[in-house]
């Protein structure tokens, strides 16, 4: 039976899960979902001794979960957007609120000429900076990342790979990044898995040096 653990700080992608059954990974990791078979274990604990809403809602809190399923709101501005993860008093947030949505979106590298647009306005490679930026908002110990450079073109998608390996490096929170862009894969992570659709094994791929396989 295959196992895959992820380590405080690491960083890992894995290609090869379509949209549908990165969701399903997700669910899983997350204790969104429990598994038919084999054990999921968050942080020592199995999901299976998930006991109730709360002591889920508990545990998810410590992922940050960067996905389109996490719906922004359009009509809202970035610094009401990146405020809701800290109060629902967002017209207008109150200043200390502002602050800390101010410096979650400095710290992803969203322009701050933009904080006072509307979300909707906004291009690709913003909202899914304004998506990451709200993933961090509570400090999670797990970055989790659901095919979130889809849509974007292949210098942002290297680019956000890369801010989001740095930014979960000094925060010290491990990366779990879902994605069908080896490209993006590659800036995200230290390591790559693939998945072999014939065995459903993930197999880890072998850093090159001029050319030549090593491992």
């Amino acid at each position: 039976m295959q196992q895959l653990t992820v380590g405080q700080a690491e960083q890992i992608a894995i290609v090869g899960l379509d949209q549908p059954m990165a969701a399903v990974f997700v669910n899983l990791v997350t204790g969104a979902t429990l598994p038919d078979a084999g054990t999921v274990s968050l942080f020592g604990r199995p999901t299976t001794a998930i006991a109730d809403s709360a002591d889920w809602l508990a545990s998810v809190d410590r992922f940050g979960i960067v996905s389109a399923r996490a719906v922004l709101l359009d009509a809202l501005t970035v610094i009401q957007n990146l405020a809701m993860p800290f109060t629902l008093e967002i017209e207008p947030p109150a200043d200390d609120i502002r602050a800390r949505a101010a410096a979650l979106a400095a710290e992803v590298g969203v322009a701050d000429r933009t904080w006072t647009r509307p979300v909707g306005e906004l291009d690709a490679p913003s909202r899914a900076r304004i998506r990451l930026a709200r993933a961090l908002a509570l400090d999670p110990a797990v970055l989790l990342l659901e095919h979130a450079s889809a849509g974007l073109e292949a210098e942002p998608r290297r680019a956000f790979g890369a801010d989001v390996r740095a930014i979960g490096a000094r925060r010290g929170a491990a990366v779990v990044a879902v994605t069908a862009d080896e490209a993006f894969a590659t800036a995200v992570a230290a390591r790559v898995l693939t998945l072999d659709p014939a065995s459903g094994r993930l197999d880890e791929r072998r850093r090159r040096w001029f050319g030549r396989g090593v491992g």
